[in-house]
């Protein structure tokens, strides 16, 4: 059950990052070096990327070396963004079905793709791939349901569950799902640094030509890739952490591309390099959870009050300078299973006073805030909560501490923990119901993310019956999820947010493809060809 989103997870630590935090942001710029690199005689596309690499090794990877993973190695299948046609566009799976129970997943390997290392893909593969994703990868927990997997001939896949889940939204997932070569995976199991040498076994349009840790990273394109060919021969990716060292390389035509550049700097790039500004959605939510153990913030007209006296549309313009959607509830628009249909707050004052005097508290009361001190986006919405709070008669003493420390001070004891918890969250793969809604407001006997301690056995029961009707009827569970995300908006056990937007600064010199909320540290470098 879902329950197993609360195991530890990099993921939850993997950013605050200021340059995380902040927005995720893609920059581009006609002006670098996709010329052919002099006496190459190849295509490159130079690159300004923050993403580290923790981990060269696809079933352990759970880090930002998502952004080199996502080109170097394919899953399944893959999820695509809110709006496209389809759900989800095949990869090493052409096709697939489940069952009417949903208990049986079966997967068509494609019969043409094969691994960088020369062998053919086929159902074994895959099945070595799930098998040592299931025992060690970073992001194990989402093969929780899988009984067993098997192949049935060379290339069908059939997965055996033990309880109906979405296998299709598991086997797209940015982590975890990787198909990797049986002889890498027979090697990394004798010697568990065997990949950290820069080594891939992958299928996806690149190959790892080089690396210098924490310098470079050079891609190269995968000659007998199964689908359609890539523009560009060769991707050189200078590491660039710094946000502002990303804009100057960009703007002075060092590089023709940049994944993160500064949110306060986007418009005047943008004029710079005559780029046009997108906006897409994101995974990614911000979210203050309230302590419902003890008083006041165990009466939900107090914590309704709160909610009303947020200033939602301030917070978005001075933290992300606009760039953001209010939030329903704690599920980012865009992922499921999020819905227009979940109420939303409004500040209103007068409305939150007369709640506060209805629950008794007209002379106010104080409370405690922590955040995350190396997030830059929480630290400039935090002081618009304070002021708010304060014109209904609620003083908030406010403390900046680093995420590990917030974190683990939380989880200590309830009883004596903080009173809002601000938190940057986003779900492992593309089911916000199993993570979002379970792990931060599903009941359990040791706090984990479930930070404003909630405990109320409706909710619990409306999101595991969800969970077990995500696989067999996906309306079904969407039912269920927005019924208890209108729990989650009347008893208000946090303060929802917003979510942020992702921004493309796209120039008039490249073709880039539309950003993909499902892959949020990836930027898939096939999709990017000069403008025509």
């Amino acid at each position: 059950m879902a329950v197993t989103t609360q195991r530890s997870r990099r993921r939850a630590l993997l950013a605050l990052t200021a340059a995380a935090a902040t927005a995720s942001l893609v920059a581009c710029t006609s002006g670098g070096s996709g010329a052919p690199a002099e006496g190459s005689g190849a295509d490159v596309l130079t690159v300004a990327a923050s993403a580290a690499v923790t981990t060269w090794d696809p079933v352990a990877s759970f880090s930002t070396e998502a952004l080199y993973m996502g080109n170097i190695y394919e899953p399944l299948i893959w999820k695509n963004a809110e709006g496209a046609d389809e759900d989800f566009t095949p990869a090493i799976a052409e096709a697939w079905e489940t069952s009417e129970d949903g208990l049986t997943w079966t997967f068509h390997i494609r019969p043409d793709a094969s691994f960088h290392d020369g062998e053919a893909v086929d159902a074994d593969a895959v099945v070595a791939s799930i098998e040592a994703a299931r025992e060690r990868a970073g992001a194990s927990f989402i093969w929780a349901p899988l009984e067993s997997v098997e192949a049935a001939d060379d290339l069908t896949v059939v997965m055996n569950l033990a309880y109906p889940a979405p296998m299709d939204l598991v086997a797209a997932s940015t982590y975890g799902a990787w198909i990797v070569s049986p002889k890498a995976l027979e090697a990394a199991a004798a010697d568990e640094q065997y990949f950290e040498a820069g080594i891939e076994a992958g299928t996806g349009p690149y190959t790892l030509k080089e690396y210098a840790p924490g310098e470079k990273v050079v891609l190269s394109a995968y000659e007998d890739y199964w689908g359609e060919a890539p523009h560009y021969d060769i991707v050189d990716v200078a590491i660039t952490p710094d946000a502002i060292t990303a804009q100057q390389m960009l703007t002075a035509g060092e590089v023709d591309f940049a994944t993160t550049i500064p949110l306060d700097n986007v418009e005047s790039v943008s004029e710079q390099i005559g780029a046009e500004i997108r906006t897409a959605n994101s995974p990614f939510n911000f979210i203050a959870l309230l302590n419902t153990t003890r008083p006041p913030l165990d009466d939900p007209l107090v914590r309704q009050a709160l909610s009303y006296a947020i200033p939602y549309e301030d917070i978005i313009e001075v933290s992300a300078l606009g760039y953001g959607t209010q939030s329903r509830t704690a599920v980012p628009k865009g992922i499921f299973p999020y819905s227009e249909n979940v109420p939303q707050y409004t500040q209103d004052l007068d409305k939150a006073r007369d709640l506060l005097a209805e629950a008794g508290h007209a002379d106010g009361f104080t409370l405690e805030l922590t955040y995350a001190s190396e997030n830059a986006t929480e630290a400039r919405f935090v002081p618009l909560i304070k002021d708010a709070l304060a014109q209904i008669g609620v003083e908030v003493n406010v403390t900046a501490m680093l995420y590990n420390q917030q974190w683990e001070a939380a989880k200590a004891d309830p009883a004596t923990a903080q009173d809002i918890f601000v938190l940057y969250y986003w779900p492992t793969y593309s089911d916000a119901g199993a993570d979002n809604l379970y792990s931060l407001f599903h009941s359990s006997d040791v706090p984990f993310f479930n930070l404003s301690y909630w405990n109320n056995p409706e909710y619990d029961e409306l999101i595991d019956r969800a969970a077990t009707l995500t696989g067999s009827d996906r309306e079904a569970a969407q039912a269920a999820y927005e019924e208890a995300m209108q729990m989650l908006y009347e008893q208000a056990p946090a303060l929802y947010l917003f979510d942020p937007e992702v921004v493309t600064v796209a120039p008039p010199g490249l073709q880039i493809g539309d950003f993909n909320e499902n892959y949020p540290f990836t930027t898939f470098f096939s999709r990017i060809a000069p403008a025509a």
